[in-house]
């Protein structure tokens, strides 16, 4: 028996969601409400001591990290493979994955609290923004996430995070010169991984970095990939649209700043 405890927003969760659907794998849904604050709750931590989502539980056994979630569905339900067979290719994968593990997904907190959330969150008290930082369990996280919500796009940090996303989408349309999907002739975990992040630059209005005339490439996997029955199970069947709404509002409204940071194209 598979369950997974996941939020509908969350980019991690969607990745997971993701290889479930290509997998054909049936779970359980156990909604974790991270404005609410479900990821402290003393049960949920239990499952997941990092206090994040999303969390696979299977036949009694947790697992965390959404990467090692679906490196281990690859292992446990083989078909259809979602890894490329060719050794370096594998690595190609792995190294693509990696490097939005520790590049991409530190920056998406950062765009996302300092555009999409930050109206909403400058409207409650000092106290209760102080709170809501103060269950952060690591020291960096929480002093960025204090900053962005803070300063939104004027803060310190907010720069690099976009030139990470940038540097994202540009690598992606040099991989698919090479594949029709990202690390191979498939839709595979480098997709998946890839897929929640590029939906985050749509999401927060940033839709002219995709778009056809400046990344060719990246448009069209993006296309494909919301084609897929896998995207409408596993992505478009939880999105909040009230909540996608007011992030597109919310990203319109800062986008003259966000595009005045991006680099300058030759």
């Amino acid at each position: 028996m598979l369950e997974l405890y996941h939020n509908g927003l969350s980019s991690c969760s969607q990745k997971v969601r993701l290889v479930l659907a290509e997998k054909g794998l049936d779970w359980e849904a156990h909604d974790v409400d991270l404005m609410a604050g479900g990821q402290h709750a003393p049960d949920y931590v239990k499952l997941n001591p990092n206090h994040v989502v999303p969390t696979l539980v299977h036949d009694g056994r947790a697992m965390i990290e959404s990467t090692l979630i679906n490196e281990y569905l690859e292992d446990a339900f083989a078909s259809p493979a979602m890894r490329p067979a060719d050794p370096a290719l594998r690595h190609e994968m792995r190294l693509f994955v990696k490097r939005i593990d520790e590049k991409v997904h530190p920056a998406a907190g950062v765009l996302t609290y300092g555009i999409a959330t930050r109206p909403m969150l400058m409207g409650r008290s000092p106290e209760e923004r102080e709170a809501s930082y103060a269950q952060i369990l690591d020291p960096a996280r929480r002093a960025a996430r204090k900053s962005v919500v803070e300063n939104g796009v004027k803060a310190p940090e907010f720069a690099g995070a976009l030139a990470a996303f940038v540097d994202l989408i540009d690598r992606m349309e040099v991989d698919l010169a090479k594949h029709e999907w990202i690390a191979s002739e498939e839709f595979g975990l480098a997709d998946a991984c890839a897929l929640p992040y590029v939906l985050r630059l749509d999401h927060l209005a940033m839709t002219p970095l995709l778009s056809a005339s400046t990344r060719p490439r990246v448009a069209s996997w993006f296309e494909r990939v919301q084609a897929r029955d896998s995207y409408a199970k596993a992505v478009t069947a939880f999105l909040p649209e009230p909540i996608v709404a007011m992030f597109k509002k919310n990203g319109a409204a800062v986008w003259p700043d966000v595009e005045a940071l991006l680099p300058k194209r030759s």
